[in-house]
């Protein structure tokens, strides 16, 4: 049973180390680890002992004993690194470094968890895994100098100094003589199994009684194979077919069609606009006869009235005593519309003057200037028709230009394999006499094995004693420098405490007028910054007096603007209807 027990806990502590190595910090938090793992635990876990492969469940408490370790040692992984990455420095230097999660889930058992687990259980889960590994770490961790000295001081950078002894250092210490205990078991476990060990012989190696091998036969060249016939390329690939000759028939019969139609529409297209002069006069006739049936127009004289309203955009103009409102959009638009006829006016008054005529012979030379162009967009269109043609009778030269360039291809390429198959052979011949003095040389090596193995022993024998010198004299420095540091650390502590031993003034004088003295072009006093702050205000207040000023005189020119727009208006309104008066008359 009790070996049972030991199974399963060294299983345990292989299942929380598998954990650790699998979480990545950078990709993942703690919490949906944690998850991961309690689904993974809940299934099953697969564990080995002397290669004897079996199912292992887990219940309840072995699961939550599994999921508080993996917690604990992710959340105090600052805390136990110290100690691990002390290890490593000094007593560990020879482990592997996929070890250090081992070395981790201990530490954190022993410092956390030894009050809960207890001590018989404790050690049931030490004896569990490797022997030689677990006598090292402990003796190195449950030193009560180290525990007193450099890692209750690591370990107070990290937590306040008053917690870490009381919650960690302290019950180190009180579990230390028991612990101890355990660690002169693992000791004598060793003892025990270093005695027990018996010298193997050494095995005397011999030569190796090789057979002299038979001179091979040059093998004989197999035959070249000759290739079998193609069938001649059939003479229909190089003749266009039938039916390209008749679409390229059909397409030049319908590009002559178009071309004609096209030339016709250009000649005739103003035709349907041009009026014979029978039917001018008869349709001119027919107008004044309507005009002369029908009664004459009444004009009636605008009266412009514009309200009295202090604002123009109010105001409205009438007629026949019907109220017509007007905005000032519409107002600006009519007065913009009335502007613009003015200006056309004037400018064809002005054209008369100069001396501007009809323009029929302009519109005489636009045709013939639209003819040539015309001309021109056929000309082009029949030398595109014949650099297409030129095009195609050259792409047909150029295939067949290719068609004879792979055939001399082919045949060069006859040639080289001819040539690479002899030279391939020879290649083979050559490279079966590497191999005869090849072996000749394996032969003569193994005779001077024996001496190259010699040398090379005692080469690494001495390298191994350079080595550990180094190390020695590294380690000495290592704790000389260690001892300085923690001298120092002494001095300063006692520094901190004489000044914070030293009376301190609560009470601090403030003077408004004097700055803060932190060396700034752009420092002041309060008083300095508020008497800014009052000449700020009074330039506020002033620019918004003068904007509002501006905002009042803006709208008072805009009235204005409206006032004289409806006047315009008005007047031009006027002098329609007068206009329109004269004509009927």
């Amino acid at each position: 049973f009790s070996m049972v027990k030991m199974v399963s806990h060294g299983k345990h502590i292989t299942v929380i180390i598998q954990q650790l190595n699998k979480f990545n910090p950078e990709n993942q938090s703690m919490e949906d680890f944690l998850n991961e793992s309690a689904k993974m635990l809940q299934v099953h876990c697969f564990s080995s002992f002397y290669r004897l492969y079996k199912v292992l469940t887990l219940n309840v408490a072995e699961e939550k004993f599994v999921l508080d370790t993996l917690a604990g040692c992710i959340e105090y992984k600052s805390l136990l690194d110290v100690v691990v990455n002390a290890f490593f420095a000094r007593d560990g230097r020879y482990c592997l470094a996929s070890e250090r999660n081992l070395y981790t889930v201990i530490c954190y058992l022993a410092t956390f968890q030894l009050e809960e687990l207890g001590l018989q259980h404790f050690s049931r889960i030490v004896k569990s895994l490797d022997t030689v590994k677990m006598h090292k770490f402990l003796r190195f961790f449950f030193n009560a100098l180290y525990l007193n000295t450099w890692i209750k001081d690591e370990w107070s950078r990290l937590y306040d100094s008053l917690y870490v002894k009381e919650t960690w250092i302290d019950p180190l210490l009180r579990w230390q003589p028991k612990v101890q205990q355990l660690i002169e078991q693992l000791a004598d476990k060793l003892s025990n199994r270093t005695t027990n060990i018996k010298m193997s012989t050494v095995t005397q190696p011999k030569e190796f009684n090789l057979t002299v091998p038979k001179p091979r036969a040059i093998p004989v060249p197999l035959p070249i194979p000759a290739l079998e016939k193609s069938p001649p390329v059939p003479p229909s690939t190089y003749k266009p077919p039938k039916e390209k000759k008749q679409l390229e028939k059909i397409k030049t019969k319908n590009r002559q069609k178009a071309e004609d139609l096209l030339l016709r529409a250009n000649t005739n297209q103003f035709r349907c606009a041009a009026v014979k002069p029978e039917k001018a006069e008869f349709e001119l006739q027919n107008t004044q006869d309507s005009m002369k049936s029908k009664p004459a127009f009444q004009a009636q004289k605008v009266q412009s009235r514009v309200s009295n309203v202090s604002d123009p955009i109010a105001r409205t103009l009438t007629n026949d005593n019907i109220p017509i409102k007007l905005n000032a959009a519409a107002i600006l638009r009519e007065g913009a519309l009335y502007q613009r006829k003015m200006e056309q006016e004037l400018q064809r008054i002005e054209n008369l003057l100069r001396g501007a005529g009809d323009p029929s012979e302009f519109l005489e030379w636009q045709k013939q200037m639209r003819g040539k162009d015309l001309e021109e967009q056929l000309a082009e269109i029949e030398y595109r028709r014949l650099q297409g043609k030129l095009s195609h009778e050259e792409a047909v030269l150029a295939h067949q230009n290719v068609v004879q360039e792979n055939k001399k291809k082919a045949d060069l390429m006859r040639e080289e394999k001819a040539e690479l198959m002899h030279e391939y052979a020879e290649r083979c011949l050559q490279e079966q006499k590497e191999m005869r003095e090849l072996v000749e040389k394996v032969v003569e090596g193994h005779k001077n094995a024996k001496q190259a193995k010699l040398k090379l022993q005692k080469y690494k024998q001495q390298i191994v004693q350079e080595v550990c010198e180094e190390n020695r004299e590294l380690l000495r420095q290592a704790l000389e420098e260690e001892e300085e540091k923690l001298k120092k650390k002494y001095e300063l502590i006692q520094q901190i405490r004489a000044i914070e031993s030293l009376p301190i003034l609560k009470h601090k004088f403030v003077d408004l007028t004097e700055t803060g003295g932190h060396g700034l072009i752009c420092e002041m006093s309060i008083v300095e910054l508020r008497e800014r702050l009052a000449l700020l205000r009074e330039a506020q207040k002033a620019a918004e007096e003068e904007k509002r000023d501006q905002i009042i005189h803006d709208k008072q020119a805009k009235e204005q603007l409206l006032l004289d727009k409806l006047d315009q208006i008005s007047i031009f309104r006027a002098e329609l209807g007068r206009a329109a008066a004269l004509k009927s008359v």
